[in-house]
């Protein structure tokens, strides 16, 4: 055995004969082990367990007041069954029902007495090779856990960034600074919220709302950005956005993505039924795409754009409360102007 092993091994005996424990201390430390602790109380066994932390046990079988047998059952409740930790019967008794109940209580191994002197150090280089081998073993899957969670989250921050990145592109031609795909986000994650929805739901449809405009790079710039009205024509081109958005993001086997689907194609319906592009009514939009109608139209009023003036936060509040019922989801206004008198703004 190596023998950086053999200087750190930690021995725990217990033995109500003095005499054993001595033998067996010569034994061991003839042997080349020098950390051995020894006790011939059996009551001591759950303080000295602590205190020691044994990386093996010596425990003798028939003691007064508390056998073997009893110890350990104390053991059992003591000791993880994911750790290996070698415990050595030392025994005269070597009847089959005892060794059986021991087996059961958790002993690896047994030591006849009188002891053999070539047996003990055998038997127990042989238990402590295999729990430090377990040892070695446990600590190289904790090295490979700890580098898969920092790679997994090196991963996830590498998804969040190509989220921003993909979001700030839809925005690119008609908000340079990016920040309007940032701000519905952060609108649509307190709206849920306060809807009273689970914080990893409202976390999830803060990553997936700023793609919800992710179709607006498949619209020509002579309609995106023109300063006055659209003409039925260009503005039934406009409505293509949604569809456009929803088609780059189909397929998608991650669920910040597939909810950044389902709100492209749905945050330009409205409760009345008069949205587009499916005229889905009522709770037949899905609640991402009620949430996002109002994050969105509210930070776009509220914002200066190439083709329009910014609004009032009173305008765009007034609209929106005209538009209860009608544009927007009741349920989803009432939560929206809650915020708004608790935050007073989304800035």
């Amino acid at each position: 055995m190596d023998e950086v092993w053999k200087q750190s091994a930690n021995f725990l005996v217990i033995d109500d004969q003095e005499y054993n424990i001595n033998l067996l201390e010569r034994i061991l430390r003839r042997a080349g082990f020098s950390n051995i602790h020894c006790t011939t109380d059996p009551k001591r066994l759950d303080t000295l367990f602590d205190e020691v932390q044994p990386d093996i046990i010596l425990l003798d079988l028939h003691m007064p007041e508390m056998d073997g047998f009893a110890a350990l059952k104390l053991l059992k409740e003591r000791v993880l069954e994911s750790n290996y930790l070698p415990i050595v019967v030392l025994t005269a008794d070597v009847t089959q029902e005892a060794k059986k109940e021991a087996l059961h209580l958790g002993a690896h191994d047994f030591l006849t007495k009188p002891l053999d002197k070539t047996e003990v150090v055998l038997r127990i280089n042989n238990l402590l090779k295999t729990r430090f081998y377990h040892l070695q073993l446990q600590d190289q899957n904790q090295r490979l856990e700890q580098r898969v969670q920092e790679r997994t989250a090196k991963l996830e921050q590498a998804k969040l960034e190509i989220l921003e990145l993909l979001g700030r592109t839809s925005e690119f031609r008609d908000d340079q600074t990016g920040q309007h795909t940032q701000r519905v986000g952060r609108i649509a994650k307190e709206i849920a919220t306060s809807l009273g929805l689970p914080k990893q739901e409202a976390e999830l449809l803060e990553r997936a709302t700023p793609l919800h405009d992710l179709g607006k790079i498949g619209i020509p710039d002579e309609i995106l950005l023109k300063p006055g009205r659209f003409t039925p024509e260009e503005f039934e081109h406009m409505k293509t956005h949604t569809t456009i958005g929803a088609s780059i993001l189909e397929g998608s086997q991650f669920p910040d993505l597939q909810l950044a689907r389902t709100i492209a194609l749905s945050h330009h319906e409205k409760w009345d039924g008069t949205g587009y592009p499916s005229g889905l009514s009522g709770e037949e939009i899905p609640l991402a795409g009620r949430i996002v109608a109002i994050a969105d139209f509210y930070d776009a009023l509220t914002h200066e754009r190439p083709y329009k003036r910014a609004w009032s936060e009173e305008e765009a509040l007034t609209e929106i409360q005209k538009q209860r019922g009608i544009h927007f989801d009741p349920q989803v206004v009432d939560a929206f102007m809650g915020i708004i008198r608790r935050n007073n703004n989304f800035e």
